[in-house]
Protein backbone atom coordinates (compact mmCIF):
# COMPACT_ATOMS: atom_id res chain seq x y z
CA UNK A 1 0.00 0.00 0.00
CA UNK A 2 1.53 3.62 -0.34
CA UNK A 3 -0.15 5.03 2.19
CA UNK A 4 2.92 7.18 2.92
CA UNK A 5 1.69 9.81 -0.06
CA UNK A 6 -1.69 10.40 2.10
CA UNK A 7 -1.00 9.44 6.04
CA UNK A 8 -4.32 10.83 6.22
CA UNK A 9 -6.50 9.15 3.33
CA UNK A 10 -9.47 10.65 4.07
CA UNK A 11 -10.41 13.23 0.88
CA UNK A 12 -13.93 15.21 1.59
CA UNK A 13 -16.16 15.25 -1.20
CA UNK A 14 -17.07 18.76 -2.21
CA UNK A 15 -20.29 17.67 -4.38
CA UNK A 16 -22.01 20.77 -4.25
CA UNK A 17 -22.80 24.23 -6.95
CA UNK A 18 -22.23 26.82 -3.91
CA UNK A 19 -18.84 28.01 -3.64
CA UNK A 20 -19.06 29.57 -0.72
CA UNK A 21 -20.79 26.40 1.19
CA UNK A 22 -17.83 24.25 0.20
CA UNK A 23 -14.99 26.57 0.95
CA UNK A 24 -16.43 26.94 4.62
CA UNK A 25 -16.92 22.87 4.75
CA UNK A 26 -13.04 22.59 3.27
CA UNK A 27 -11.80 24.78 6.29
CA UNK A 28 -14.45 23.21 8.98
CA UNK A 29 -12.77 19.67 8.53
CA UNK A 30 -9.23 20.76 7.20
CA UNK A 31 -7.79 19.39 10.66
CA UNK A 32 -9.49 15.78 9.99
CA UNK A 33 -8.88 15.49 6.51
CA UNK A 34 -5.93 14.78 3.96
CA UNK A 35 -7.58 15.90 1.06
CA UNK A 36 -10.54 17.52 -0.43
CA UNK A 37 -12.46 16.55 -3.95
CA UNK A 38 -14.22 18.48 -6.39
CA UNK A 39 -16.69 16.71 -8.69
CA UNK A 40 -18.36 17.45 -11.98
CA UNK A 41 -21.35 19.25 -10.35
CA UNK A 42 -18.84 21.67 -8.86
CA UNK A 43 -16.35 22.29 -11.82
CA UNK A 44 -19.79 22.76 -14.36
CA UNK A 45 -21.06 24.99 -12.03
CA UNK A 46 -18.55 27.20 -10.86
CA UNK A 47 -15.55 26.61 -13.15
CA UNK A 48 -11.78 27.18 -12.89
CA UNK A 49 -11.44 29.84 -10.68
CA UNK A 50 -13.25 27.81 -7.93
CA UNK A 51 -10.74 24.99 -8.29
CA UNK A 52 -8.20 27.35 -8.12
CA UNK A 53 -9.45 28.67 -4.96
CA UNK A 54 -9.91 25.23 -3.28
CA UNK A 55 -6.37 24.21 -3.84
CA UNK A 56 -5.62 27.70 -2.00
CA UNK A 57 -6.77 25.66 1.10
CA UNK A 58 -3.76 24.01 1.48
CA UNK A 59 -4.85 20.53 0.87
CA UNK A 60 -4.50 18.01 -1.86
CA UNK A 61 -7.39 18.21 -4.30
CA UNK A 62 -8.27 15.68 -5.99
CA UNK A 63 -10.48 16.64 -9.36
CA UNK A 64 -12.96 13.84 -10.37
CA UNK A 65 -13.68 14.91 -13.70
CA UNK A 66 -13.68 11.05 -15.18
CA UNK A 67 -12.50 12.30 -18.69
CA UNK A 68 -13.39 10.07 -21.49
CA UNK A 69 -13.64 11.12 -25.26
CA UNK A 70 -10.86 10.80 -27.94
CA UNK A 71 -7.15 10.62 -26.94
CA UNK A 72 -6.61 14.30 -28.60
CA UNK A 73 -9.72 15.68 -26.78
CA UNK A 74 -8.44 14.10 -23.05
CA UNK A 75 -4.69 15.03 -23.66
CA UNK A 76 -5.52 18.57 -23.78
CA UNK A 77 -8.40 18.61 -20.94
CA UNK A 78 -5.81 16.79 -18.88
CA UNK A 79 -3.13 19.48 -19.22
CA UNK A 80 -5.69 21.91 -18.62
CA UNK A 81 -7.10 20.57 -15.11
CA UNK A 82 -3.08 19.68 -14.16
CA UNK A 83 -2.69 23.72 -14.36
CA UNK A 84 -4.91 24.11 -12.21
CA UNK A 85 -3.10 22.91 -9.43
CA UNK A 86 -4.62 19.55 -8.72
CA UNK A 87 -3.08 16.54 -6.99
CA UNK A 88 -4.68 14.28 -8.49
CA UNK A 89 -7.69 13.45 -11.46
CA UNK A 90 -8.81 10.72 -13.22
CA UNK A 91 -10.24 9.32 -16.73
CA UNK A 92 -12.45 6.36 -17.92
CA UNK A 93 -10.24 3.48 -18.41
CA UNK A 94 -13.03 2.19 -20.25
CA UNK A 95 -11.96 4.94 -22.70
CA UNK A 96 -8.69 2.58 -23.58
CA UNK A 97 -5.30 2.45 -23.32
CA UNK A 98 -4.56 4.61 -26.18
CA UNK A 99 -6.61 7.39 -24.07
CA UNK A 100 -4.97 7.03 -20.90
CA UNK A 101 -1.57 7.23 -22.37
CA UNK A 102 -2.28 10.52 -23.69
CA UNK A 103 -3.54 11.67 -20.81
CA UNK A 104 -0.15 10.71 -18.74
CA UNK A 105 2.02 12.07 -21.65
CA UNK A 106 0.06 15.30 -21.81
CA UNK A 107 1.45 16.14 -18.08
CA UNK A 108 4.51 14.19 -17.92
CA UNK A 109 6.39 17.97 -18.07
CA UNK A 110 4.25 19.88 -15.58
CA UNK A 111 5.65 20.69 -12.03
CA UNK A 112 4.45 19.00 -9.75
CA UNK A 113 2.62 16.75 -11.89
CA UNK A 114 -0.36 15.41 -10.65
CA UNK A 115 -1.45 11.79 -10.23
CA UNK A 116 -3.28 10.13 -12.76
CA UNK A 117 -5.87 7.49 -11.61
CA UNK A 118 -8.33 5.91 -14.09
CA UNK A 119 -11.99 5.30 -12.91
CA UNK A 120 -13.00 1.14 -13.54
CA UNK A 121 -16.39 0.03 -12.83
CA UNK A 122 -18.51 2.65 -10.97
CA UNK A 123 -19.33 1.85 -7.25
CA UNK A 124 -23.07 2.61 -8.31
CA UNK A 125 -23.13 -0.39 -10.65
CA UNK A 126 -23.63 -3.84 -9.88
CA UNK A 127 -23.56 -6.65 -12.25
CA UNK A 128 -27.22 -6.58 -13.56
CA UNK A 129 -25.82 -2.39 -14.44
CA UNK A 130 -22.57 -3.96 -15.90
CA UNK A 131 -24.93 -6.41 -17.89
CA UNK A 132 -27.27 -4.16 -19.28
CA UNK A 133 -24.78 -1.87 -20.97
CA UNK A 134 -22.65 -4.65 -22.39
CA UNK A 135 -19.94 -4.39 -19.87
CA UNK A 136 -18.42 -8.03 -18.57
CA UNK A 137 -19.01 -9.27 -15.07
CA UNK A 138 -18.64 -9.94 -12.54
CA UNK A 139 -17.58 -6.52 -11.43
CA UNK A 140 -14.68 -7.72 -9.71
CA UNK A 141 -12.99 -9.14 -12.91
CA UNK A 142 -14.14 -6.06 -15.10
CA UNK A 143 -12.29 -3.80 -12.33
CA UNK A 144 -9.40 -5.96 -12.26
CA UNK A 145 -8.76 -6.18 -16.17
CA UNK A 146 -9.11 -2.35 -16.38
CA UNK A 147 -6.57 -1.67 -13.70
CA UNK A 148 -4.23 -3.76 -15.45
CA UNK A 149 -4.96 -1.84 -18.52
CA UNK A 150 -4.22 1.56 -16.55
CA UNK A 151 -1.43 0.63 -15.44
CA UNK A 152 -0.08 -0.40 -18.73
CA UNK A 153 -0.85 2.38 -20.35
CA UNK A 154 0.86 4.92 -17.74
CA UNK A 155 -1.64 5.95 -15.10
CA UNK A 156 -0.64 6.24 -11.23
CA UNK A 157 -3.38 4.02 -9.90
CA UNK A 158 -7.34 3.52 -9.62
CA UNK A 159 -10.35 4.75 -9.02
CA UNK A 160 -11.95 1.33 -7.68
CA UNK A 161 -14.55 -0.13 -5.10
CA UNK A 162 -13.03 -1.43 -1.47
CA UNK A 163 -14.41 -4.93 -2.39
CA UNK A 164 -11.96 -5.30 -5.53
CA UNK A 165 -8.39 -3.64 -3.39
CA UNK A 166 -7.17 -7.37 -3.37
CA UNK A 167 -7.47 -8.22 -7.22
CA UNK A 168 -6.24 -4.72 -8.15
CA UNK A 169 -2.98 -4.88 -6.78
CA UNK A 170 -2.82 -8.82 -7.79
CA UNK A 171 -3.28 -7.21 -11.18
CA UNK A 172 -1.27 -3.92 -11.05
CA UNK A 173 1.27 -4.50 -8.15
CA UNK A 174 1.63 -3.18 -4.79
CA UNK A 175 2.39 0.33 -5.29
CA UNK A 176 -0.29 1.18 -7.41
CA UNK A 177 -2.38 3.87 -6.09
CA UNK A 178 -6.31 2.84 -4.95
CA UNK A 179 -8.71 5.64 -4.55
CA UNK A 180 -12.20 4.14 -3.13
CA UNK A 181 -15.61 5.85 -3.21
CA UNK A 182 -18.58 4.28 -2.10
CA UNK A 183 -17.25 4.62 1.87
CA UNK A 184 -20.11 4.66 4.11
CA UNK A 185 -20.32 4.95 8.16
CA UNK A 186 -21.73 2.16 9.67
CA UNK A 187 -25.23 2.83 9.92
CA UNK A 188 -25.05 5.42 7.11
CA UNK A 189 -27.33 5.85 4.37
CA UNK A 190 -26.74 4.17 1.46
CA UNK A 191 -27.99 6.29 -1.13
CA UNK A 192 -27.24 5.40 -5.00
CA UNK A 193 -24.01 3.74 -3.72
CA UNK A 194 -24.06 -0.51 -4.38
CA UNK A 195 -20.75 -1.52 -3.61
CA UNK A 196 -19.53 0.12 -0.33
CA UNK A 197 -17.32 -0.20 2.34
CA UNK A 198 -16.95 0.96 6.09
CA UNK A 199 -13.80 3.73 6.02
CA UNK A 200 -12.32 0.92 8.44
CA UNK A 201 -12.53 -1.88 6.58
CA UNK A 202 -11.65 -0.13 3.39
CA UNK A 203 -8.39 0.80 4.67
CA UNK A 204 -7.44 -2.37 6.38
CA UNK A 205 -8.27 -4.17 2.78
CA UNK A 206 -5.34 -1.26 1.74
CA UNK A 207 -6.88 1.29 0.08
CA UNK A 208 -4.97 4.69 -0.02
CA UNK A 209 -7.24 7.16 -0.41
CA UNK A 210 -11.04 7.09 0.50
CA UNK A 211 -13.43 9.44 -0.53
CA UNK A 212 -16.69 10.53 1.97
CA UNK A 213 -19.45 12.75 0.46
CA UNK A 214 -22.61 12.83 2.31
CA UNK A 215 -21.66 11.56 5.34
CA UNK A 216 -19.49 14.51 6.21
CA UNK A 217 -21.18 17.19 4.08
CA UNK A 218 -24.51 16.20 4.65
CA UNK A 219 -23.88 15.80 8.61
CA UNK A 220 -25.73 18.58 11.11
CA UNK A 221 -21.48 19.26 12.13
CA UNK A 222 -19.37 18.35 9.02
CA UNK A 223 -16.32 18.61 11.36
CA UNK A 224 -17.60 16.52 13.91
CA UNK A 225 -18.44 14.29 11.55
CA UNK A 226 -15.34 14.03 9.69
CA UNK A 227 -12.84 13.92 13.48
CA UNK A 228 -14.73 11.16 13.69
CA UNK A 229 -13.90 9.54 11.27
CA UNK A 230 -10.34 10.49 11.24
CA UNK A 231 -10.42 9.13 15.22
CA UNK A 232 -11.64 5.91 13.56
CA UNK A 233 -9.10 5.44 11.67
CA UNK A 234 -6.47 7.24 13.92
CA UNK A 235 -5.11 10.12 11.08
CA UNK A 236 -6.47 13.18 13.34
CA UNK A 237 -3.98 15.79 13.26
CA UNK A 238 -2.66 17.01 16.64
Amino acid sequence: MTSALFPNPVFVALDTPDLARALAIAEAVKPYVGGLKVGLEFITALGPDAVRRVTQTGLPVFADVKFHDIPNTVAGASRAIAMLGVRIFNVHASGGGGMIRAAADAIADIYPRPLLLAVTVLTSLDDSALTAVGQATPAGEQATRLAGLAKESGADGVVCSAHEIGMVRKAAGADFLTAVPGIRPAGADLADQRRVMTPAAARAAGADILVVGRPITAAADPASAARLIAEELGAARP
